[in-house]
């Protein structure tokens, strides 16, 4: 039983003014105690899209305060049976393109060259810090092991520290394939802090004025200027402990406000802490219970859920209870992401959830009208939501992402048909800011086994130039930088390729503009050549 669900059993004996009180503050381990100094470099790693390989994603990508801490971008997946729009879809967080480990594009099963798409939803993570296991699943554990050494680093309450070190090296999530740690540490030393972020909120401005470089910054939090894995989850952990939700208009109620929640949204607590039964796994002040059932959303074979972790077949289909705090601005719910709308939550347990097997014996259908059923809605997602996470302001104030501003590469232009008709595509996602050794522009749908060259220049063609027929988007005078190719893959449609083309720190190069296009040896095409459309690359300081 969870320290949660004992909290709940001694208010069922003696009422609800017995646990009527605000979340406590976020429980720290021994071995890794908040400080200031590890909180704001923590929230510079969790905004900094360099910890990704390509500098496409941070771990503040897929988990933003606005969106209730989970991710604002979500994909429908073919779940089960590889079929889209059928009744086992799930929807998932979007991670990076697939890439070997020389950073160069490759296709990945179902995805192809497209951004693949993890097979649940990330997770609220403000208030993580309450949970002894953290993923759905939970195969994020209370003891966190250094995962170079092997050794023990916290005994018991470090499962942020656990959860943290996956996701950058995973080459669905965050990374091409073969990334490490190692590698990891030896781009933040060269790395500058949130080189591709702007709109700093003042406790990162007045950090980065002190401590301009990593080296520094760490010096400021842990003494000296060592990087290593540990001492990067210590910190991004640190940063998601001080975001402890608890600030409801619900925490205001407790507290004796009663005119914190409307008429409405009282009647929803009532209902909430009584004939609704959601306090028995979403237990305040928390609202969750540090546990694991199966709510009878899909069948378990196709997400066997906690059973993966133990191994153990009553585990089937068992997911870990997630908070409600903070709810109202999610936009899908579950851990497979079935549900868009919280009311078709509330009708799952109305109806006493869609699967019977391994189904949890507190899940049964309720009594519950039109009427209560608008109040619960209204109190779940308005009562337990704080404005400031909605804002973004105060402790959840946080930078710009580069991934949020206009595109940079920007495609433009006119392309080309090949063989059969196919256009090759131009991939251009990868900021070019200035010392990114993983800079690169691929193609995809080309003539496979064809010659094919990159043109790199800095003018832009004037608009609807060709040369027999071939379109040109980068300026041929003068003589454009040439990088030449055999395209992998076979046949019309299969040909691809990366120009992986690291970038200078030389400052000069700041806010020049460069353009790009990949010309692919085609007999079927016009003039012999097909084309891809332009990239504008703006290079970022």
């Amino acid at each position: 039983m969870s320290r949660f669900a004992a909290v709940f059993l001694a208010w069922g004996l003696l009422g609800p003014a017995v646990v009527a009180q605000n979340l406590p503050p976020p429980p720290e381990p021994p071995e890794n105690p908040i400080t200031a100094e590890k909180t704001v470099l923590g929230k510079i790693l969790f905004w900094d899209e360099q910890l990704s390989s390509d500098n496409t994603i941070a771990c503040g990508t897929c988990h933003q305060p606005r969106q209730g801490g989970s991710d604002p971008a979500f994909f429908r997946t073919g779940g089960r049976d590889g079929k889209l729009n059928t009744p086992d879809d799930t929807w998932g967080s979007p991670g990076v393109r697939l890439a070997d480990k020389f950073g160069k594009y490759k296709s990945a099963p179902t995805w192809g060259f497209e951004r693949q798409i993890t097979g649940r939803l990330a997770s609220e993570f403000m208030a993580a810090s309450y949970f002894t296991t953290l993923f759905w699943d939970g195969r994020a554990g209370t003891t966190f092991y250094d995962p170079l050494s092997g050794a023990q680093l916290i005994a018991s309450g470090g499962a942020l520290e656990s959860q943290l070190v996956g996701p950058p090296v995973s080459a669905t999530e965050m990374a091409h394939e073969g990334r490490n740690w190692t590698e990891i540490e030896k781009k933040l030393k060269r790395a500058r802090p949130l080189a591709l972020a702007t709109n700093y909120p003042n406790d990162v401005v007045a950090a980065l004025q002190s401590f301009p470089t990593y080296p520094d910054l760490f010096t400021n939090a842990f003494g000296d200027s060592t990087i290593t894995v540990a001492r990067i989850a210590f910190a991004i952990a640190t940063y998601e402990r001080a975001l402890a939700p608890r600030n409801t208009p619900w925490d205001t109620f407790i507290m004796g406000n009663t005119a914190s929640l409307t008429t409405g949204q009282t009647r929803g607590w009532n209902l909430f802490a009584g004939k609704a039964r959601c306090s028995l796994c979403h237990v305040p002040p928390l609202f969750a219970d540090d546990a694991f059932h199966n709510v009878g959303v899909r069948p378990y074979q196709e997400d066997p859920g906690l059973m993966n972790v133990t191994g153990n077949f009553t585990d089937r289909g068992k997911f870990r209870t997630p908070t409600l705090r903070n709810a109202g601005p999610r936009r899908r719910w579950m851990h497979n992401g079935k549900f868009g709308d919280l009311n078709h939550v509330i009708d799952l347990y109305i109806h006493g959830g869609d699967f019977s097997d391994n189904l949890d014996p507190l899940i049964i259908p309720l009594n519950i009208n039109s009427i209560e059923k608008f109040d619960l809605y209204d109190f779940i997602t308005n009562g337990l939501t704080e404005q400031s996470v909605e804002d973004e302001v105060s402790i959840y104030a946080r930078p710009t992402l580069r991934s949020e501003l206009p595109p940079n590469p920007e495609l433009f232009g006119r392309s080309s048909a090949g063989d059969g008709g196919f256009v090759p595509q131009m991939i251009a996602d990868t900021p070019p800011n200035l010392g990114n050794q993983w800079f690169k522009l691929g193609v995809t749908g080309a003539l496979g086994g064809a010659n094919a060259f990159v043109a790199l220049g800095p003018d832009q063609a004037p608009p609807n130039t060709d040369i027999n027929g071939i379109p040109l988007n980068v300026h041929c005078v003068p003589d454009p930088y040439i990088v030449w190719f055999t395209l992998s893959g076979g046949g019309p449609g299969n040909g691809f390729g990366t120009l992986v083309l690291p970038l200078s720190h030389d400052p000069i190069l700041a806010d020049q503009d460069w353009y790009a296009q990949w010309f692919i040896e085609d007999a079927q095409a016009v003039g012999g050549w097909s084309t891809t459309l332009g990239a504008k690359i703006v290079m970022q300081q």
